[in-house]
Order: C-alpha cells, then structure tokens, then sequence
C-alpha cells in the first residue's frame, strides 16, 4: 500500500501532481480550517503537509500517529512543536532558501515606496489636488543606511539587492560570530541591536519568533531609531511591538512601516495599526509569489518523498 501524504493548506498542483504519481494524496488546502476533519485525515497519515495556519501540535500532532515527516511550505517553524516532533522521531523538513528571492524584492520594493513617499497620491491626483510641493520631499534610497536583524539566507539576499542600488547595509546577528564569512560578504562589522537602530535608515527583520525575540522591537528600542526611519517586518508577528508602533507613526517620530506578519493573523478588529499614517499593510505573503509558490512546493515534495522512502 501506498503511503498516504496528508496536505492541508494550498500547494502548488504541478507538485501535488508529482506526490500522486508515487503516493495517496489527501490535497485539501482548505483543511486547516476544518480541525475535526483534519484530525480524521491524520489518523492515517504517513507525512503531513503544511504552510503557516497549521498548529501541529497538541491534539492534532497526537491524532497523527503514524506520521513520520512533515513539510513546512514555508521556512518558518513556530507552528510546529519541534520539541514533540523531536520526541517522536518525526523528521521536520522546512523549504529554506526557496522563498528568499520574493521576500528579498518584497523588502526592496517597500523601502523604496516608504523612502519615497509618492505612491500613495492616486486618490489627491484623481481629485485635482495636485500635492507636487508636499510630495517632493521623497528620499532617494542610494546612500541611506538599511540595517538586517538577522543574516540568515534571507537577510543576505536582500542585503546584496539593497547595495546593488547603493545602500549601505549594516545587520545583527548574534547567533553569527565575526569570523563568520557572511560578514565579510557583508563588507560591514557586526553592530549590536542597539548600534544598528541608530544608525539604520531602513530596518528589516530576518529572524524567527523565539522567546527571546519576542517583543524585540518595543517602544524604547523603537524610540531610538531615527525620527524619519522606516521599520520593515516580514518575518513574524509578535517581534514589533504593534501598539507602539502604531503610536509612533501617528506622532510623525517614524518615517515609516510595512507589516506583512502581525500577533494575531488575520489583524484582529480594533487592532491599534488601523488608520496609522504611512503604514503598508499585507496579510502574510511576502515569501508567497507565483515562481516562490512553485519552488517551496517542488521543494518540498522531493523532500518529503524522499524521506517517505527511505
């Protein structure tokens, strides 16, 4: 009998394809949101599939009892109780690097929108207003100063995009030490969380949500960037402080923000962001394109195949 492969959020078909031809697929993208039915479906489950809204954990991750390896469609793990995994002997497969490349343009594209300042005018042009003063005051994105926390695969993607353009970028990372050949890649020392605030034009975070990162960004770590700087988060919820955040925009002490990841997914009713000044909002997609989607799902469907048959 064929081993059964559970995938219960979207996967790229031509993968999904590729998974049925060896194996029986259970492709349901829209499982996540049904946990009773899902919890049947693992009963029988030899792999598990899964994006970020799957909390494999708990009652879920025990009602898969036969499940030897999950695929995370994605590279970030704080859905998944690694620590239960471990204990059971399940084989945890991320798609690192595959999404870099969309994440990387994603970071680049809001710098420049947030630096410039010009892009959200549609509605006074249409008007008549013609607000040409007010808006040439934009910045130009050569010679500022991006700062990356975190230089994992991400991180250094879109730092070498951000010097192509003639930025200058600086990163934290405690978990590299300055040996470490991505410094040198760099062409930058380490700077300390602290040093990297002051200095930085742009901030753009590049690292997982871990009791230590958690809340990294507060309002007094906030409260000493630059007055005109621009906060970039697409790595996860729950790092930014959102309230100070948000409080920070509306006293024109920010230049700026893009959040693609928030503390609660979807942004909660009443959440602080909503109205906030020269804030782009986007629900969780900066690693989600066409060709991103293509490549985290082949990825993962070989991995997981061959981890199947083993």
């Amino acid at each position: 009998m064929a081993a059964r492969i559970v995938v219960s959020e979207f996967m790229d078909g031509a993968a999904v394809g590729a998974l049925k031809q060896r194996f029986d697929v259970d492709y349901r993208p829209r499982l996540v949101d049904d946990p009773a039915e899902l919890e049947a479906a693992l009963q029988w489950a030899d792999a598990w599939i899964v994006r970020n809204r799957t909390q494999v954990r708990g009652r879920l991750l025990e009602s898969a009892a036969n499940v030897k390896v999950i695929g995370r469609l994605g590279v970030g793990l704080d859905n998944i109780d690694l620590a239960a995994c471990e204990a059971r002997g399940i084989t945890v497969i991320p798609a690192t690097g595959a999404n870099a490349e969309s994440v990387a343009e994603y970071v680049i594209t809001a710098a420049l929108v947030l630096l410039r300042g010009a892009y959200f005018s549609t509605r006074a042009v249409e008007a008549g207003t013609w607000p040409r003063q007010t808006l040439s005051q934009g910045r130009e994105a050569a010679g500022k100063v991006l700062g990356i926390i975190g230089l994992g695969s991400i991180g250094r993607l879109t730092a070498a995009k951000a010097r192509a353009m003639g930025m200058r970028v600086v990163a934290h990372d405690p978990q590299r030490p300055a040996s470490d050949k991505a410094w040198a890649e760099l062409g930058s020392a380490p700077r300390s969380l602290e040093e990297l605030l002051r200095e930085s034009d742009v901030v753009s975070l590049h690292i997982p949500l871990t009791p230590e990162t958690r809340g990294l960004l507060g309002r007094e770590r906030l409260a000493t960037m630059k007055g005109d700087a621009v906060v970039i988060n697409t790595a996860r919820g729950g790092i930014v402080d959102e309230a100070a955040l948000a409080t920070m925009l509306r006293e024109g002490r920010l230049g700026g923000a893009a959040l693609d990841v928030f503390t609660d997914e979807p942004l909660a009713a009443g959440s602080p962001l909503v109205g906030a000044p020269r804030l782009l909002l986007t629900p969780h997609i900066a690693g989600v394109t066409v060709e991103a989607n293509e490549r985290v799902s082949a990825l993962i469907a070989e991995r997981v195949a061959e981890a199947l048959s083993r």
